[in-house]
């Protein structure tokens, strides 16, 4: 979006408002995909708004923050995770992305290497600079009073979704491989990763399930999140249609549902503390049926969408949030310790340290989810650099980076 990184740095107003909005809408290139960028922005946005819904923290005699679960004791919520569980429109857009990026990039001459050398740094920077940030930042808390088990709790919170920009990052790599395989079968293309998931889930939750070693869930994690991804590639070589749409949509719904009635797989797309078997790490055949009914409908919903986002109003945010996707993903976590880390000394907060055990709870983090939101807006201003080509960094500084996002990640997954 270098047309609306052009626009930021000229204008001093904000871009949103009316005259700011319109000029957004004026200079948006009449070939940009609005439709695409509109189910990105929702996908994303699904991202933080589901783990500040459901994610809380219980304190304890101590002081220290815990991580807590409100589906832990308001099951019934379950079905919410169905809504806001859209990483599968992520991959769906990614994959159609990146069939378009990659044919501009070889149709100017470039190599299929350097395309994807871009995409990778692209996705490394933001990632690189939230966790080196953390590094810095934990020995200072620690002093400030903050417990260990807080910092842990913390460090616990922003490496949980980085997870994605890493699968993300393998599978993108594997682009050209999806490309071959679109052409070949198209909409088929995707059916052997759904195959496969299938076969694991049977394996590990069928009458053999005693018999076999937990490891082996792990093989689920590529061809769980790359169902979609491969979906998004057929449909960016144009050889997924309406029919094929319709087909997803229904056949997705249905399987979803079996899997839930009859299969009694568990009802959030999201880990529950204390439930054995979860549905997203590493994701089940659940999480597949939802993604391929979530893509579906955004494949026979697209021209309606493009329709409505011509709209000055409604396409500005949209493309700010497009600008500062990775910013969105990587600091989410961190605009929510923001508040509750400082709020753990004054004791239980209704809805931000509180346990997350009622539905009043539930009404009070609605009443903090505006605050959350401006904490991360604040943040971004500052963070949203990391994005952007790191020019006038020195080898040195960078090499320091990676180390304390190394030194970051070892503390948070608990080897330091």
């Amino acid at each position: 979006m270098s047309w609306l990184r052009t626009i930021a740095r000229r204008r001093r107003r904000p871009l949103f408002g009316g005259a700011s909005a319109v000029a957004v809408a004026d200079r948006t290139p009449a070939d940009r995909d609005r439709a695409l960028d509109g189910l990105r922005a929702l996908a994303l946005l699904a991202v933080p708004v589901g783990h500040w819904l459901i994610g809380g923290f219980t304190l304890d005699g101590g002081g220290a923050l815990h991580n807590a679960s409100l589906l832990t004791a308001v099951g019934g919520l379950a079905p919410a995770s169905w809504v806001l569980q859209m990483l599968g429109i992520f991959f769906l857009v990614g994959g159609h992305a990146s069939v378009l990026s990659l044919r501009r990039a070889t149709g100017r001459g470039g190599s299929v290497r350097s395309w994807l050398g871009g995409r990778l740094v692209r996705l490394g920077r933001p990632v690189l600079g939230v966790t080196a940030v953390w590094a810095m930042l934990l020995p200072l808390l620690y002093g400030l009073g903050v417990p260990e088990a807080t910092l842990r709790t913390g460090a616990t919170l922003v490496i949980q979704p980085l997870w994605f920009v890493g699968v993300y990052a393998v599978i993108t790599a594997l682009t050209p491989c999806c490309v071959r395989a679109a052409r070949w079968m198209g909409a088929w293309a995707a059916a052997p990763l759904a195959a496969s998931v299938a076969v694991v889930d049977f394996l590990r939750y069928g009458p053999y399930a005693e018999a076999v070693p937990p490891w082996l869930s792990l093989l689920n994690l590529l061809p769980g999140w790359m169902f979609a991804y491969q979906l998004g590639v057929s449909w960016g070589e144009r050889r997924l249609g309406r029919r094929a749409a319709w087909s997803l949509l229904l056949g997705g719904a249905a399987v979803f549902a079996a899997l839930l009635l009859f299969f009694h797989y568990p009802a959030s797309m999201v880990g529950v503390p204390g439930q054995h078997r979860t549905n997203s790490h590493p994701p089940s055949l659940l999480v597949l049926a939802l993604a391929a009914a979530q893509s579906g409908a955004a494949v026979l919903l697209r021209d309606r969408l493009a329709r409505l986002l011509r709209r000055p109003a409604l396409w500005a945010p949209v493309a700010l949030v497009n600008l500062s996707a990775l910013t969105i993903l990587c600091w989410h976590q961190t605009a929510m310790l923001s508040l509750a880390v400082p709020a753990s000394f004054l004791g239980q907060l209704p809805g931000l340290t509180s346990s997350p055990d009622s539905l009043g709870w539930l009404l009070a983090r609605l009443a903090w989810l505006p605050v959350f939101a401006a904490a991360l807006l604040l943040i971004g201003r500052s963070t949203r650099r990391f994005e952007a080509p790191w020019t006038g960094v020195t080898r040195a500084r960078r090499a320091a980076a990676a180390l304390l996002a190394a030194g970051f990640g070892a503390f948070a997954l608990g080897l330091a």
